[in-house]
Formats: C-alpha cells, structure tokens, sequence
C-alpha cells in the first residue's frame, strides 16, 4: 500500500505574494512565515471581533481589552495597565477617557504618590464587560472551529512558547 501523500501547506493569498518576492534570499522562510502568519492571523482575528462583537457596545479592541484587564486584575495603576495591555500609557489615558465619559471607568489618584494615577471599573463598566466577554468568547470559539480541542491546545502552548522566547529577548536587552 502507497503512503499517504503529504499534505500541501495551506497559504492566504497575500502568503504567496510574500514568498515569491523573497523565494531567492538566503533568510529563515520558515521563521517567516510562522511570524507573519501569527500577526495576520492577530490582525484578521482583531478586525473580525470588533466588527462582530464589541461594535455593538461601541467597544474598540483597545476599549475592550482596557475593561478586561481591569475587569481580571481589579483596579491598576496606569503604568501597570499600559504593560499588560501592551500599549504605551498615552494610549490607556486617551482610551481611558473615553471610557470615563461613557460611564464605565473612574480614576483615582494613588495614596502615596500624587503623580500616579489608580483605574477601577465603574459598576456600569463591570456590567458591561461580563456582558460582552461571553459574546467575545463564543467569537473566539467560533474563529477556532476548524481546529480540533487537541489542535487548539498544542496552537495555545506553541504561541506562549513564543511569547516566552520574546519576553527571555526582551529581558536580555
């Protein structure tokens, strides 16, 4: 009996374009495309979520993500809340008061240092994010369907591989 054949790899259409500009370079292709491939898949997953999800409450991905982190770790001072969204501290402030006047964050300042500034969730704010983070989850689910229980696992321990990998460079620099 013939062995199975092996099967194709799958590429986006913009995938293609990529590989035969860089076809004759002497570079990591498969790095590449494991790299390009985890930011389109980040980008196509974002822009899909807030289309179909947070639009509805009038939620950007930053917004969101904001909520969550606050909803998850409690009130943050703004510093720490920049890090663990991943975005510089202007961009929590400019996010923050949107969802300041919108009712769904407060700021406060911190006990012993007047410079820093303490976000908390509104009881409104918290409302709102356990409302929408079932419907942003069954997204998620929905946009992993055609992956199999076991296959979404081993994609979940590949990508905090990387992510561990990143943060071991970072500490480094």
């Amino acid at each position: 009996m013939a062995p199975e054949p092996a099967t194709a790899p799958l590429f986006v259409p913009e995938e293609a374009d990529v590989l035969a500009r860089v076809a004759g370079m002497d570079i990591d292709h498969a790095a590449m495309a494991a790299a390009s491939n985890i930011w389109r898949a980040a980008q196509t997953m974002r822009t899909h979520l807030e289309r179909q999800v947070l639009r509805d409450d009038d939620l950007s991905w930053t917004g969101f993500s904001l909520l969550f982190n606050l909803w998850v770790w409690g009130a943050m001072e703004t510093r720490a809340l920049a890090a663990s969204m991943g975005v510089t501290r202007a961009t929590v402030s400019g996010v923050c008061d949107t969802l300041e006047r919108r009712g769904l964050v407060e700021r406060t300042g911190h006990d012993r240092d007047r410079r820093l500034v303490r976000l908390e969730l509104t009881p409104a704010g918290r409302e709102l994010i356990e409302g929408v983070f079932p419907r942003f989850n069954a997204g998620e689910s929905a946009l992993c369907a055609g992956l199999s229980r076991a296959e979404q696992e081993t994609l979940a321990d590949l990508l905090r591989r990387v992510v561990l990998t990143v943060k071991e460079a970072e500490a480094d620099d």
